[in-house]
Parts: structure tokens; sequence; C-alpha cells
């Protein structure tokens, strides 16, 4: 795979455009080009925004919002999970200090 950013035109919303992307990045770019593309048509089809350039801003709010949506319900779940994790290894960590204990003070009665 080349490091090396080449020209490569896309077409977002029936314009043409020409942006630079690594060989390893097209597939990225191409999905990205589509989903943009289903959003403003989303809008423009929604009918309360005219004009290509107030619906590529209106699109581009509502990818902003869902990314930020997104974002913060990861971010919760990461540190629901991080919580999770520090309450097992606590009860592990408990567990077995009590074997541990259950164990030096089990030797001395035989």
């Amino acid at each position: 795979m080349s490091d090396e950013v080449k020209p490569i035109t896309v077409t977002i919303f029936d314009k043409d455009y020409v942006v630079g992307c690594k060989e390893n990045e097209r597939e990225a770019l191409f999905a990205s080009v589509q989903f943009l593309n289903n959003k403003m048509i989303e809008q423009r089809d929604n009918g309360k925004v005219i004009g290509s350039e107030r619906i590529a801003v209106m699109a581009a709010l509502n990818i902003a919002h869902e990314y930020l949506e997104f974002r913060r319900n990861n971010e919760t779940l990461a540190s629901d999970i991080g919580a999770g994790i520090e309450r097992m290894q606590s009860k592990i960590a408990d567990a077995l200090n009590r074997g541990e204990s259950l164990a030096l003070g089990g030797s001395g009665s035989h």
C-alpha cells in the first residue's frame, strides 16, 4: 500500500470535487462520499431546505449531531465497562485474599 496522496475525483450532490487521498484510504473516502450524498438527498427530499449550500450545511449539522451522540454514548459505555471491570477486579482480589488466608489458616490444623 502506498502512502502517496493522489488526486481523486468524487461527486457530491451532482458536483465533482478533486480531493487528495492515499490508496489505502480510498474505500473509506468513497463510503464517506456516499454517506454525505445520502444525507444531502435526505435534506433535499425533506423539502424544508432549498439551495445546495444550505442543504450541505444542514446535512453537516445532522452528521455532526449524530457523531457527537455516538461519541457521548460510547464514552458512557466505556465508563460503565471500566467501572464493571474495577468491581470484578476488586471481587477477584478479595476472593484471592480470602483463599490465601484460608490456605494459611488451614495448614496449621492438619
